[in-house]
């Protein structure tokens, strides 16, 4: 009868085995942008080790002696899960870090990014470690998710997505530049003022826009109110 159970138990190890590779290879063939396939990334590797974890488990409580010393374990369980929970806390520590980093997003797959005095590109964010090509050498600088979790790391890729739209407009110098810029100010919520004095007085006119493509719309309303603004004021004669 023994046999039969330790048969059973080698079935659901390598049944566990297939299924966490399937899964592995379902989720691996993602097409995903940097910001999700962080995610996926580290999701996958915590769902697969879930699926090998509690197989192999339930594989070994099928055998009668594994299922006493589990037994006798539970009876334990107080004791050696504090014995369990100091020897694992930098270990469980960096793998709660690592999920947060997946979901969180302070660096992604791709990105480029200082962490001390270390500048690289984020290769892979596993559940208890990241690997930083380091751009200097090509060395790979592996650290702790805890530390990424905790230090400061300056990201040069994510970068806000605002843009500015700027235009320029030319006076001649005799005119009242104070009262042109007034005049211009009452057409946009952005800055305006007076960028050079040589031939003709320069004033710039600056302000935010939410995308590059809504800062181009945005410029090409700046000049056509910028004009009917000044002409009104009698700038240009």
């Amino acid at each position: 009868m023994s046999w039969h159970r330790f048969v059973i138990a080698v079935c659901v190890i390598l049944g566990t085995g297939l299924l966490a590779m399937i899964v592995d290879h379902v989720l691996s063939r993602q097409k995903l942008p940097p910001e999700a396939a962080t995610r996926y990334r580290v999701l996958r590797r915590a769902i697969v080790v879930t699926i090998v974890f509690v197989g192999v488990l339930s594989a070994l409580l099928v055998i009668p002696q594994v299922r006493a010393v589990a037994t006798g374990i539970l009876a334990s369980s107080a004791v050696i899960g504090l014995v369990l929970g100091f020897a694992a806390q930098r270990t469980l520590g960096n793998a709660i870090a690592g999920l947060l980093i997946a979901f969180s997003q302070p660096l992604r797959l791709g990105d480029r990014v200082r962490v001390d005095d270390a500048v690289g590109t984020v290769e892979e964010i596993g559940l208890t470690y990241t690997f930083i090509r380091v751009s200097e050498d090509d060395a790979r600088l592996v650290i702790p998710n805890e530390k990424l979790a905790s230090d400061t790391i300056r990201n040069f890729t994510i970068r806000s997505p605002e843009k500015v739209a700027e235009i320029t407009v030319q006076v001649p110098l005799q005119q009242d530049l104070d009262k042109l810029v007034d005049a211009l100010r009452s057409e946009t919520s952005g800055d305006v003022y007076v960028a050079s004095l040589t031939d003709h007085a320069v004033i710039t006119v600056r302000e935010r826009a939410a995308s590059e493509m809504d800062a181009e719309r945005l410029e090409r309303e700046l000049r056509l109110r910028a004009h009917r603004r000044l002409r009104a004021a009698g700038a240009f004669g």
